[in-house]
């Protein structure tokens, strides 16, 4: 299960960026399948992007009208009901690529748990401060989050594009150097810790959370045929105790727990159809 994961978010991220002559070019696609938005994070702005992200449709929306875009809030909570962090799991290219950097490692320091729940007022904030708060120099709204914070839009859009385009590097400047010193802190803590941004700072992620109680995808514990051997979270990532929260919001769903389970009490299901795996 681990192998089919790894490949299935190899093929979200390649075909999500797969406009080879924005990367030829130093360019973006500006085609109609822009007005098309995934549901995880991907920058709008990622030389091979053929879609939009979810957070800067917001967050756009926002500051030019100040009203929030249903649309894409429609998109986002459809597919947290259906799956809630197993699009964090199975398809955010920046989450797969976050798992690539922590291999550099295994040593892996576990995360402050009080920082866990910064990831929601991320998530607050990226959505009211473009309504509510306006810059003195530009008399408008900016899409705070990711012009100051998002490290994605750094690694997929910034860095690509100033690369590719001499024209643009003469226009990067301390704006530029913030994001990028920003991308390196996540960049060392991936090295150390599991999935930093998601975890941490993702208001994606954090949407997500909060719809894994509700999702038709639930993991499954038989609590009969569980011994409390503590395999399970062993083997977890995110070191969740999933005989007691099977809905964690730290859950993205990757089911290696349930291949370790020596008893096989883990399972997940989907609706009214369930699997059970032995070899995740």
């Amino acid at each position: 299960m681990a192998e089919i994961r790894s490949w299935v978010q190899l093929a979200s991220a390649v075909l999500s960026n797969i406009y080879l002559p924005g990367f030829l070019k130093g360019g973006i696609y500006q085609g109609g399948l822009k007005q098309a938005c995934v549901p995880f994070l991907n920058c709008y702005s990622c030389p091979g992007a053929l879609g939009a992200c979810p957070v800067g449709s917001i967050q756009s929306l926002a500051v030019t009208t100040q009203r929030v875009s249903l649309y894409v809030a429609g998109i986002v909570a459809a597919f947290g009901a259906l799956g809630g962090r197993f699009i964090c799991g199975w398809l955010c290219p920046f989450g797969w690529f976050q798992e690539l950097v922590a291999k550099a490692t295994r040593f892996k320091l576990q995360i402050f748990r009080p920082l866990l729940w910064l990831k929601y007022l991320v998530l607050l904030l990226t959505v009211l401060l473009p309504l509510v708060l306006v810059e003195a120099e530009t008399g408008i709204a900016a899409p705070y989050f990711c012009k100051y914070l998002c490290p994605a839009g750094t690694l997929e859009a910034g860095l690509p594009l100033l690369l590719l385009n001499g024209s643009l590097r003469s226009l990067a400047g301390s704006l530029f150097l913030w994001k990028v010193s920003v991308l390196a802190v996540f960049l060392i803590a991936m090295v150390v810790t599991w999935r930093p941004f998601c975890r941490v700072a993702c208001p994606l992620g954090a949407f997500y959370a909060l719809c894994n109680r509700i999702s038709l995808f639930q993991m499954r514990v038989d609590q009969e045929s569980c011994s409390g051997c503590g395999a399970c979270k062993r083997i977890c990532p995110a070191r969740i105790e999933i005989w007691e929260k099977p809905d964690s919001p730290e859950c993205v769903r990757c089911l290696k727990c349930v291949g370790s389970c020596p008893e096989r009490a883990l399972s997940w299901t989907f609706g009214s159809f369930g699997q059970r795996s032995i070899k995740c």
